[in-house]
Formats: C-alpha cells, structure tokens, sequence
C-alpha cells in the first residue's frame, strides 16, 4: 500500500480525464506525457506517465489515487473495492490543494521535516523492487537552463524550484515509512 485511507481531499481536486498505459501503485506522482495532453474528455492524446529520470521541462498532473492493473479480463475483473483500473483506462489523480494525504511514496533515504519542501522525481528501483515510481523528494528539480551563476541565474533557480514544488511535509516518517503532505494548491 502506497496510499493510506485517512486524508483530506474535496471533490475538485480530482481530474478523471485522462489515461494511464502502465501499471502502478496507488500514491505515485505522474506528469503529464510529451505526447500531448488532450482537451476532450475521451481524447486519446490525454495521457500521463512517470517521470522521466530528468524531470527539467515536465509537469505536474497529479497524484494516482487508483491501483492500475494489467489483468485478463475474460478470466477476471477488476477489484472494485480495491479501487482498481485496467491498464490503458482512465485513472483518478489528485491534481491541486490543499489536500493532505498520507503516501510512502518518498525517495528512498530521505527524511523530509515538518514543512519541508517536496518535488517530483522519478525514484529508480532497488533490489527488492524492479519497478521505477513517480515520488516525492526533498531535492529540487534543477532546470536545465539555470545552469549560470549569477543574480538573475540564481533567482530563475529559485523560481523553477517553486514551479516544481507540488508539496509540502506535515510530519516526519512514521515507523512504516509514510508521511502525512499537503498537496501545494495550483489553481
């Protein structure tokens, strides 16, 4: 379980619009896909994905509130009360705040602190787990282009720092590894 039930979170928070091509796990950061975002409801190119190992340039869609699944579906269905969606299906994200929930989707070895700052990153798999996830993460997210110091460099690095922002802690780790967030509000 990546997500725990108890949190905070009002109905327009939630986007149901767009598509998801991979499996994942309840509390994992996705970012819009490259391919394009897509305007209608059942447009094809409303698609979002993990981030990439370098998330300079993406941005933020949400935080996964379903389980998706790849499953055989003329041999089974799908867990309803699992909250599980098909892999290619729409899936529910947490798009704005200020939400709290309570996720174990932080980098690992990382122990943010009450009010800490938190970014998205792509987190790559350890030995016990093949599966690289979207998650949050204490270290910024340099842009590409603030590379120059300088006073304008450094204030353009300030700024791309809030741009990808998407939380903040309101606790410290628990004994399981979850912590409780506030999801930053973008509206």
């Amino acid at each position: 379980m990546a997500l725990k039930p108890d949190r905070s979170v009002k109905g327009n928070q939630t986007d149901i619009s767009y598509f998801y091509n991979s499996t994942a796990e309840k509390g994992e950061v996705l970012v819009f896909s490259t391919a394009g975002s897509g305007a209608a409801m059942d447009d094809a190119n409303a698609v979002v994905t993990r981030p990439s190992a370098n998330p300079s340039g993406q941005i933020f869609a949400g935080i996964l509130l379903n389980d998706v699944v790849n499953k055989d579906l003329t041999q089974t269905h799908i867990n309803f009360q699992k909250d599980e969606m098909q892999q290619g299906g729409k899936v529910t994200l947490l798009v704005s705040g200020p939400a709290v929930i309570v996720t174990d989707m932080i980098e690992s070895g990382q122990s943010p602190t009450i009010g800490q700052p938190l970014y998205f990153r792509l987190a790559t798999h350890n030995s016990t787990d093949e599966t690289n996830r979207g998650v949050l993460s204490t270290t910024a997210v340099v842009d590409s282009g603030t590379a120059n110091i300088g006073v304008w460099a450094l204030a353009s690095k300030a700024a791309n720092e809030h741009k990808y922002q998407v939380a903040e802690a309101l606790s410290v780790k628990d004994a399981d590894g979850y912590l409780k967030v506030r999801i930053k509000s973008f509206v």
